[in-house]
């Protein structure tokens, strides 16, 4: 989750069926084991995998405790764009700067749940030249790195028994590119808030940059950790970005949401969302390694 951005990664999302939870169970437990073997023989191929469980999943998989913030992801319904909220028990994050690496570990996954789960959401994505999203604007430049980055991603003694873990939301993001690219570069630099070349920040109250900045109550600025990557199928007119958040705490990636689509008493909603739509939301915990590998009874 911490790592340096790969060149590669698959987002799959799938729904256990009932009977299936003791096989989710085993393969989560397994999950560690099936990176390190897939990529032993390539370790510059910096092979990994983020596993999550959905709020309606994880009494079934887990009996015990469960995370203290851990609720299904909410819809919202703005004045002009609607974030809708779609099912989902297992998320698997899986990233790679090698393609055949994730997709060898992908199709373990799935073949190894066979017919006990269901696929909800599959995308393949890609880094896009420095970062870029098929907008064309540098993605993820205000994320957290090194000390900071777990400090804003993982749990810690608030929630011992999940210490380590963290909230992750997703939503797939379809992107209306012919009707982007009639805008000229300055209309565009306004609506991100960012020059396109330099990727600097620009002052353009109401852009998506202001919209998605969130102050705490001293004034500083409350971050999440991306991990959005684009992905696309051109033949099919289909170009996007699947965006992943993790954070330590899931009401600040759910206040940027809320900002986004419904507005603030300063701004309007998000004007990025004109040109993209989301087709999927779902949220997950991703509990430790160590606690896949031995839950607690």
């Amino acid at each position: 989750m911490l790592a340096a951005p790969c060149s590669a990664a698959v987002f799959l999302v799938l729904g256990v069926q009932p009977g299936g939870e003791t096989r989710a169970r085993e393969l989560l437990g397994e999950l560690e084991g099936l990176v390190r073997g897939i990529g032993f023989g390539w370790p510059e191929g910096r092979l990994s995998c983020v596993a999550g469980i959905g709020a309606q999943a994880w009494g079934r998989l887990f009996p015990g405790p469960r995370p203290a913030r851990l609720r299904p992801f909410q819809e919202l319904a703005g004045p002009r764009h609607r974030a809708v909220a779609t099912p989902g028990d297992l998320l698997f994050h899986v990233r790679a700067d090698r393609p055949d690496l994730c997709f060898a570990l992908t199709a373990e996954i799935v073949g190894r749940l066979g017919d006990t789960a269901e696929v909800r959401d599959e995308v393949q994505a890609f880094a896009y030249f420095d970062s870029r999203n098929l907008l064309g604007f540098v993605d993820g430049t205000e994320n957290p790195v090194g000390q900071l980055a777990a400090d804003t991603a993982l749990v810690g003694e608030e929630d011992p028994l999940f210490r380590g873990g963290s909230y992750a939301v997703v939503q797939k993001y379809l992107h209306e590119v012919d009707a982007w690219q009639k805008l000229s570069v300055e209309e565009q630099e306004r609506t991100v808030g960012r020059t396109k070349l330099t990727n600097l920040e620009i002052h353009a109250p109401g852009s998506h940059v202001d919209v998605n900045t969130v102050t705490g109550a001293d004034g500083g600025e409350r971050r999440i950790l991306r991990g959005a990557m684009p992905f696309g199928r051109p033949g099919h007119g289909e170009f996007g970005t699947y965006f992943i958040a993790y954070a330590r705490d899931p009401g600040v990636t759910e206040t940027m949401l809320r900002r986004m689509f419904l507005g603030t008493e300063e701004t309007g909603p998000d004007p990025l969302l004109d040109f993209s739509r989301p087709v999927t939301g779902t949220a997950f915990f991703v509990p430790s390694a160590d606690f896949l590998e031995d839950p607690p009874a």
